[in-house]
Parts: structure tokens; C-alpha cells; sequence
């Protein structure tokens, strides 16, 4: 889809406009370094600013730079993460600064497809850590971009993910990448939250309930690694421990044990004594 330049000039006069009355002071607004950026990213995957800014601050006072983290131990980080949850994120941050260490000697790459090589690094963040560090012209495409986009050009009609990036790309004022970005993300965070608190208050009106977190597998398994961070464990009392405070039988937290063992967030020794990965 090809957008009018007078259209794209109103809509970013718009957004600019809105920007200079609205916009949010966050730490990893004052850094280029692309290590920050990344970890900051990372941090912001599927969880919320407001958690994020202590975390993030932490984090970058422990592990200053990608050669502290590279050299960390897992277990350390894993500890640090608590309550930031989605907790394979800590471990991609900490392989992806290996391989900054290991193959790129401490530098950090400045290419999309150098980006994508390291664990967790998808598109929308390499993309992310182009704009921010390197203020590239590339277009970053994440779920509130892609509403903005919808609504304002397709009427909230769903659209494919290529004609919403084919948009996008159209969108960015040369030259002003970082600045056009992060007008899209505080107008997002803001904007949006307000029609989804709209949206929510729609769908308990509705009687539309949604899934209890204190139901989800991620909510179990959280509970468990915040066990884990405390202490090593054996395997048969954690999860006695976690069938007495939490319900559910032996069999659905056996499970959850070896899940967690199988992505590495956790260990086993040959006495079943489950603790941090080193």
C-alpha cells in the first residue's frame, strides 16, 4: 500500500504534536549504548514500563556492560530477574552477551542479520537496537505500532503483517528515527491504554471473563523458581511444598520441573536436589 505524502506528513505532525505534550522520561532514553538498549528491550518484552524501571536499573548496576553479563553467572541472574517474569529472557540476555564477547570480540554488531544471530533477538528488537543506539532509519513494528497503524489508516481492519510494515517503512522521517519511534511508543502506551481500559470494562460488562492468572502454567511456574532462588530444594519436598500452597497434584508440577530443567532454568543433581543453573 502506497500512503499519500500529504497523509504522511499530517500523521506525522500529529503524532510529533501530541509527543511534546505527552512524552515519558525513561533511563534508557538517556543512553545510546547498545548494550542498555538491548537489555532495556529485552526487559520490555510482553511486560509492563512500570515494573520494568527499577529492574532495569538494577540490572545495569550489577552488569554494567555486555563483558560483566557475559561472565555472570546464570544462577546471579536468575535471582536479579525475580519478579520480572518470563524468566527464559534472562538467560537469552545473558548467551546473546556471550556471543558478543565470543564472536564479535566485545563490539556489538550494527547489522539487522548480525542482530538476529543472538538468542532472543528477534526482529522487532534488532530492529529496536538499530533505531536506539544507532538511530538507523528502519521501521520497528511492534503490537501497539500495529494498532496505531490499523486504526489510523485501515479503520481497525486487520491487516496482513506485510502491508502494516510496507506502512510503516513508509512512515519514518528520514533522519529522525529515534525520535519518531519513541513519540509511537509513549502514544501507544498511553493512548492505547486508555482504549483498553475501555475494552475491559466492555467485556466484564458482556460477562466475558478471561483466564485468572493464578491459573496459567506461568503463574505455577513462577512460584516455583521464586522456591528455587530461596534455596536448593529436593525434588519430592518442592513439590509437596508447592501442592500444599498452591493445589494441583504431583504429576502437574513434575511436569512443570521438567520443563523448567529442559530450558535450563533449572538444574538436578543425582539426588533430585533442584536448584539455579551456575
Amino acid at each position: 500500500m502506497i500512503v499519500s505524502q500529504q497523509k504522511i506528513k499530517e500523521f506525522q505532525k500529529f503524532i510529533f504534536v501530541w509527543w511534546r505534550k505527552n512524552r515519558r522520561d525513561l533511563p534508557w532514553r538517556q543512553t545510546y549504548d547498545p548494550y542498555k538498549i538491548m537489555v532495556s528491550e529485552v526487559m520490555l518484552q510482553q511486560t509492563q514500563v512500570d515494573r520494568v524501571l527499577t529492574r532495569y536499573t538494577e540490572f545495569i548496576q550489577t552488569y554494567p556492560t555486555v563483558t560483566d553479563l557475559a561472565k555472570a553467572k546464570v544462577s546471579d541472574i536468575l535471582r536479579l530477574w525475580k519478579g520480572m517474569g518470563y524468566n527464559r529472557r534472562a538467560l537469552y540476555l545473558k548467551k546473546a552477551a556471550e556471543a558478543i564477547l565470543e564472536v564479535y570480540k566485545g563490539v556489538f554488531p550494527a547489522s539487522e542479520q548480525a542482530l538476529l544471530k543472538l538468542s532472543g533477538i528477534g526482529t522487532y528488537t534488532a530492529r529496536a537496537i538499530l533505531v536506539f543506539s544507532f538511530k538507523q532509519d528502519s521501521a520497528m513494528v511492534d503490537t501497539n505500532i500495529r494498532k496505531i497503524i490499523t486504526h489510523f489508516f485501515f479503520h481497525d481492519e486487520k491487516q496482513p503483517e506485510k502491508v502494516i510494515q510496507e506502512v510503516a517503512d513508509q512512515l519514518v522521517p528520514k533522519g529522525k528515527s529515534w525520535e519518531w519511534h519513541q513519540a509511537l511508543m509513549d502514544f501507544g502506551a498511553i493512548e492505547l491504554s486508555r482504549e483498553l481500559k475501555v475494552h475491559k470494562v466492555y467485556k466484564v460488562h458482556k460477562g466475558i471473563k478471561s483466564k485468572p492468572f493464578k491459573e496459567t502454567n506461568r503463574f505455577f511456574r513462577g512460584r516455583m523458581m521464586d522456591f528455587v532462588r530461596e534455596k536448593n530444594w529436593k525434588q519430592e519436598k518442592l513439590i509437596r511444598v508447592m501442592v500444599k500452597q498452591h493445589g494441583k497434584d504431583i504429576p502437574f508440577y513434575e511436569k512443570i520441573i521438567e520443563d523448567l530443567l529442559q530450558e535450563g532454568l533449572l538444574t538436578r543433581s543425582s539426588r533430585a536436589i533442584i536448584s539455579l543453573p551456575e
